[in-house]
């Protein structure tokens, strides 16, 4: 066993810098084992939940593993809600739905609102579930409504390592997984190769191959962008980090790390969701940074606080939709990557990809991502803050709202909240001195 594997699984909390935040979360090292004792048990309750669809309301670390798992299940079953895009929340059915409300800290501000929402129009305790940590308002208050069960998780598992907990596992039931095989595999990883390909991706990084490309084939695409969250929410600190750049085609260039991921049946997810969460650690490890904090993440969340406490919203001025390329060419040097970053309804999900396509090509190779606001704030929004200063951002957000639609018991409306979510992020953008287009357009065909 190498010396890096045997210190990681002895809980050493000095292979991160002094004052991490390990010692509370380091849970999801034996978390697979665990829950494999508890596999037949979640099974069996979700045998019981006889619901056609399962909305899933939550963010970041608790909704991307799930939706890895509902895309590999080849399901439409389960709906993971992550938005607060007014009309995307307003497209879904919930007649005949089963809620699970999933978040760790069980104060997230969207998870709150979506919760409002359901409950407005299902307030039958019966039809939920919640996934939380003990001892949150979110606990609390699933027990106040009566709700068909409340799943605490171990609370030494931060959201982005949780998907081989209860947050990954309960859907995984809902699913039709065999919960005890997807448990199974992940044990039996091959730790020593994912300790090998977290030194190498770090080491890379030090030596400017930041930009970790991984490769997936087109089916498994979904898994890119979870390992995307875990791995910019991880490694974007002080200045350092690994870009990750999913991705279904080739893509090289000096600041490339290439990572080809093949996974075999959907009960392989085990091990790969085992391994990347080992290698990501290691690559912290490397940096010599905290793979387990995100300071940037709540400093955007206290922004749109601070937005939504002075309404109304103040006017924003946006730029020209088909004046990106020419921005773009204009301002990204060698050595940055591009952040597409849409605050627009889910759907647009291959525009989206032919737009991060088309600009990586008319800029010579340039790495690109991509992804729906406000779903990256609580994941790759870490490392445009965090980490070193060569991300430029285009923010795509739209004309008017996409629609209007009341949040109960709130002052606010959902349209008003994903627009002071982007609005706070743009202002963090700013303040850290990174460079960032702001465009108006009603649909991604606008940007040029």
């Amino acid at each position: 066993m190498s010396a890096t594997l045997d210190r990681l699984l002895a809980r050493d909390t000095t292979l991160w810098p002094a004052g991490n935040v390990s010692p509370t979360r380091l849970g999801w090292l034996d978390a697979p084992a665990k829950l494999e004792a508890q596999a037949d048990e979640l099974m069996a309750w979700a045998s019981t939940v006889k619901a056609s669809r399962i909305v899933l309301l939550g963010m970041g670390g608790s909704s991307l593993g799930p939706e890895v798992l509902r895309a590999f299940a080849g399901s439409d079953r389960l709906v993971v809600l992550d938005t607060t895009d007014p009309r995307t929340i307003a497209s879904v059915e919930l007649d005949d739905a089963f809620f699970l409300v999933s978040s760790k800290s069980g104060g997230t501000i969207e998870v709150q609102t979506l919760l409002a929402h359901a409950w407005s129009k299902v307030p039958d305790g019966s039809r939920y579930a919640a996934i939380t940590d003990p001892g949150t308002a979110l606990c609390d208050l699933a027990k106040e409504r009566s709700f068909g069960r409340v799943f605490e998780n171990d609370p030494d598992i931060g959201g982005r390592y949780s998907v081989l907990s209860l947050f990954g596992l309960v859907p995984a039931a809902l699913l039709g997984y065999d919960v005890g095989e997807l448990c199974r595999r992940a044990v039996a990883v091959d730790a020593e190769e994912a300790v090998a390909l977290g030194d190498a991706m770090g080491h890379a990084a030090l030596d400017g191959q930041d930009k970790v490309t991984i490769r997936t084939a087109p089916e498994a695409a979904a898994f890119g962008m979870w390992v995307e969250q875990l791995v910019a929410e991880s490694t974007g600190k002080q200045g350092k980090g690994c870009v990750p750049v999913p991705t279904i085609d080739a893509e090289t260039g000096d600041d490339r790390f290439n990572v080809s991921v093949s996974i075999g049946d959907a009960l392989d997810l085990g091990a790969e969701f085992q391994r990347w969460e080992i290698a990501t650690a290691v690559a912290g490890h490397v940096l010599g940074i905290d793979p387990f904090d995100e300071p940037n993440v709540t400093e955007s969340k206290e922004n749109t606080k601070r937005v939504l406490a002075s309404l109304p919203l103040p006017d924003a001025s946006l730029e020209d939709p088909g004046t990106v390329s020419e921005w773009l060419a204009a301002t990204v040097e060698e050595g940055d990557y591009v952040s597409l970053q849409a605050y627009l309804p889910y759907g647009e999900d291959e525009a989206l990809s032919m737009l991060r396509r088309r600009l990586r090509e008319r800029l010579g190779g340039v790495a690109v991502t991509a992804g729906y606001g406000p779903r990256f704030l609580h994941s790759t929004g870490q490392l445009h803050k965090g980490g070193a200063n060569n991300v430029v951002a285009v923010q795509i957000v739209p004309r008017r709202p996409t629609a209007n639609l009341a949040i109960p018991g709130f002052e606010y409306d959902f349209g008003t909240l994903i627009a002071a979510q982007a609005l706070g992020d743009h202002q963090s953008l700013v303040e850290h001195g990174r460079r960032v287009l702001r465009v108006g357009a009603d649909h991604l065909q606008e940007v040029s």
